[in-house]
C-alpha cells in the first residue's frame, strides 16, 4: 500500500487535514518539518495541540534539543522506521510537512554517505511506495492565512516560551535566530511595536511559503488540490489501496 504524503507551504492547512484523515482511517502522522524536531519550541513552530496528539499519534516532534545536529539522513532513517512500525500495528502512516528536502529524501529514496552527506545523483522518479498531494491556495488567499495565523500566535504563551528559550539557549543556535522567536523577542525588548513585529513575522513567513512552493513545484508528480479537496481524495485513494 502506498504511503500518502501531504505537502504545502506554511499556513496551508496541512496538519489539520492530516488529523481529520487520520481520525477516519486509523492513521498516525509523521511530521516532515525541520522546525518541529526541536524540543521546547512548541507555540512558535505551531505544533499540534496536546489534545490532537492524544487523539492522533504524531511522530517527528521533539527529537532533539535546539542546536543539536540532526541531518536529513537522520530524518529519513527515522521516518522509514516509523512508517514500518505504523504499518506493523495495522495503522495508516501519513507523512505531512513543508520541509521539501525531508520529503524528497523519502519519496526519491536518496542515498547518504556514513557522514550523512547525500551521494551525488540526479533526481529520479518517485518510489512507487508513495503518492504526494500538495495543498494549493491562490496567492492572496495564502498571504491572508499567514497573516491571520501570525496574529493568532502572538500571545502570552508565545512570549513566555520565547523568554524561556532565550534564557536557556540565548541566540547561539540557528534554531533561535529563525522563525517567529526573533520577532517576538524584538517586541519583548522594545525593538518593535506589537503590530510591527507581527508585520515582519508575516512577511518572513510569506517569503518562506514562496521558497517552499518553488521547491515543491520542481516535482511534477505532486497532485495539487484545494484544501477542501484533499481529504476526500486521500480517503478515496486509501480505500482503493485497501481493496487491492
Amino acid at each position: 500500500m502506498k504511503t500518502f504524503v501531504i505537502v504545502g507551504p506554511t499556513a496551508s492547512g496541512k496538519t489539520g487535514v492530516a488529523i481529520e484523515i487520520a481520525r477516519e482511517v486509523g492513521g498516525e502522522v509523521i511530521c516532515a518539518d525541520s522546525r518541529t524536531i526541536y524540543r521546547g519550541m512548541d507555540v512558535g513552530t505551531a505544533k499540534p495541540e496536546a489534545a490532537e496528539r492524544a487523539e492522533v499519534p504524531h511522530w517527528g516532534l521533539d527529537l532533539v534539543e535546539p542546536g543539536e545536529r540532526f541531518t536529513v539522513a537522520d530524518w529519513q532513517r527515522y521516518a522509514l522506521g516509523k512508517i514500518a512500525e505504523i504499518r506493523a500495528r495495522g495503522r495508516v502512516p501519513l507523512v505531512v510537512g513543508g520541509t521539501g528536502l525531508y520529503v524528497d529524501a523519502l519519496v526519491y529514496g536518496y542515498s547518504f554517505t556514513e557522514r550523512g552527506k547525500r551521494e551525488q545523483s540526479d533526481r529520479k522518479k518517485m518510489c512507487s511506495g508513495y503518492e504526494v498531494v500538495g495543498i494549493w491556495w491562490e496567492r492572496e488567499e495564502l498571504r491572508k492565512r499567514i497573516e491571520q495565523r501570525v496574529d493568532k500566535m502572538f500571545n502570552d504563551k508565545l512570549f513566555e516560551e520565547t523568554r524561556r528559550l532565550v534564557a536557556q539557549y540565548n541566540w547561539d543556535t540557528q534554531a533561535m535566530k529563525s522563525d517567529i522567536y526573533q520577532f517576538a523577542w524584538g517586541y519583548l525588548t522594545g525593538k518593535y511595536s506589537l503590530e510591527r513585529a507581527k508585520e515582519l513575522c508575516a512577511l518572513d513567513d510569506w517569503h518562506l511559503a514562496k521558497r517552499q512552493l518553488t521547491w515543491f513545484k520542481r516535482n511534477p508528480q505532486i497532485r495539487w488540490l484545494r484544501l477542501a479537496e484533499v481529504k476526500p481524495y486521500v480517503l478515496k485513494c486509501i480505500q482503493n489501496e485497501q481493496r487491492k
